[in-house]
């Protein structure tokens, strides 16, 4: 009895099979994957310094944040946490949001502590929890690594992401976003690779990444090629003033003023020319598939174009 049962159900399944369209009995079902290298959900503004409001770059960020009266966030932790003294900095608000505030913003806060104890209490963090747009700014990457490392409100950062909102810094800002954190030693910004353990990992909002700021006016161009070198799982992005990538997934777009390097140690390079693309305004490039896949306005120079100053 139990077979003649099983049986009839398994031929009444296969005659609905049957009924289905074609194309739903041979398409397998499809995964999506999570990006290897952007975040799932949200966007980042990843900028090389002095963001100036000629170039598009804090327009386009207000823009993706959802407009002026989305609310905004803004950390001026890179810009130091104590004096020579020791004496905790302290930040007045109304500079610090001035600039945002000429620029239209309605609904905008300043969120900083120097202490990542209280960096994870319920109460430091409540500003993050309907923030639509999280903003670092520049200084020195290592004092965001030393009060928001590990805490609640790295975790909160990363709930902006979740609900789609947008995470942008210039300088400082842009290395803190990356995994690999360049220019982290206490003892300068001009040691690349620092030995301190503590400040070697930025918040990797950009997974598998390394970012450099300031190419252009600061003569960066090479700077990467020792740090990719040793870390070759890593790619390198180095960004000039005034230019920013937008990342979505695992693509970014090139906007602003002027070039983006990517150095990747998965290419060969010609031995003339320098071990990195060059990327233009408008450029979008591919970080899975480890190329542009959409040109912009400006000429394109080709793989390993290398560099030169602004």
């Amino acid at each position: 009895m139990f077979k003649r049962r099983f049986l009839a159900l398994s031929i009444l399944a296969f005659a609905l099979t049957l009924t289905l369209p074609l194309a739903a009995r041979q398409a397998p079902a499809q995964v999506t994957s999570a990006p290897e290298y952007g975040p799932a959900k949200g966007t980042l503004v990843i900028i090389g310094g002095n963001m100036s409001d000629n170039f598009g770059v804090p327009q386009r960020f207000i823009q993706l944040a959802g407009g002026p009266n989305k609310k905004f966030v803004i950390i001026p932790t890179n810009g130091g946490n104590k004096a020579a003294d020791g004496t905790p900095i302290v930040y007045k608000a109304e500079t610090v949001l001035a600039p945002w505030k000429k620029r239209g913003l309605t609904n905008v806060v300043m969120l900083h502590t120097w202490d990542p104890k209280v960096a994870d209490t319920e109460a430091f963090v409540a500003p993050l929890l309907d923030a639509d747009a999280v903003w670092f700014d520049g200084g020195r990457q290592w004092n965001a690594v030393d009060a928001y490392m590990g805490t609640r409100a790295l975790k909160e950062f990363w709930n902006v992401l979740l609900r789609g909102g947008v995470i942008a810094g210039s300088s400082a800002g842009a290395t803190i976003q990356s995994d690999y954190l360049v220019r982290g030693d206490t003892k300068g910004p001009d040691i690349m690779m620092t030995d301190e353990p503590n400040h070697q990992h930025g918040f990797a909002f950009l997974k598998h990444s390394a970012i450099d700021q300031h190419i252009n006016t600061r003569l960066r161009w090479d700077d990467l090629i020792p740090v990719i070198k040793r870390y070759p799982e890593y790619l390198g992005i180095g960004l000039s003033e005034d230019t920013a990538i937008v990342v979505t997934g695992d693509r970014f777009e090139v906007i602003g003023r002027w070039k983006v390097t990517v150095h990747d140690n998965t290419h060969a390079y010609q031995p003339w020319n320098k071990p990195y693309d060059l990327l233009n305004v408008g450029d979008v490039y591919d970080m899975k598939a480890r190329k542009i896949v959409k040109y912009g306005n400006g000429a394109n120079p080709g793989r390993g174009g290398g560099g030169g100053g602004s």
